[in-house]
């Protein structure tokens, strides 16, 4: 990284269902550790025995949230958590706070996030259910807690690449993997023709509409 270190922690937020265990574990952990040799802490010990500890005799979905600090020392919380109907659609609205696509700890899942708050401290809650964000270059960006996807072709969806300032989410990069996605620049104005869809590793794909100001 090309900045000074600031006092931060690496965050996963994973999701536990009791019969099949975490979702997409194998591509949490593997953000996490790269994250960690990016940024120069201390790799994580047993990461994966303190995850089932976490959860053992759950009985229903789980959030659980995974930190790790500089000093390589983790922690493991978990709340209830209630899947989204697959018919959801969640009203989306553009911020005014703006990403830097400079700022590669964008890049990176931590406890810096006060970009984020500010942006969804910009509407009240039945406003919006997410709220976007465009870099300096008007590029759409990312969510406050989601990827971007945007319908490109039959059975295809397009998303923001890195380089313009967001951050590598576990979902965005499994149908990355999957070719169900495909990277590539989106403008503003592409959104008004085109179905919007935003989603996390928690949440899953989330039909979105967009709500112009």
């Amino acid at each position: 990284m090309d900045r000074p270190v600031e006092d931060f922690s690496l965050i996963e937020t994973l999701r536990y269902e009791p019969k099949t265990g975490f979702v997409r574990l194998r591509l949490h952990l593997a953000r996490l550790q790269r994250s960690a040799r990016r940024l120069g802490f201390q790799a994580p010990q047993n990461v994966l025995g303190k995850l089932e500890h976490a959860v053992a005799g759950a009985n229903a979905p789980l959030r659980v949230r995974l930190t790790l600090d500089r000093e390589g020392q983790t922690k493991v919380m978990t709340a209830p958590f209630t899947p989204l109907p697959p018919d959801t659609v969640w009203r989306v609205r553009i911020a005014a706070t703006r990403l830097s696509s400079a700022d590669k700890l964008l890049r990176v899942k931590t406890t810096r996030r006060a970009v984020y708050e500010a942006a969804r401290a910009e509407y009240r809650p039945d406003e919006a259910d997410e709220v976007l964000l465009l870099n300096e270059k008007d590029e759409v960006c990312e969510g406050t807690i989601t990827s971007v996807f945007l319908e490109d072709g039959p059975g295809a969806l397009r998303t923001p690449p890195i380089s313009s300032g967001l951050l590598a989410g576990v979902l965005r990069t499994e149908l990355i993997c999957q070719r169900k996605a495909r990277v590539g620049r989106i403008r503003l104005d592409e959104l008004k023709d085109r179905t919007l869809y935003i989603g996390n590793s928690l949440r899953g794909l989330i039909r979105a509409q967009l709500i112009w100001n």
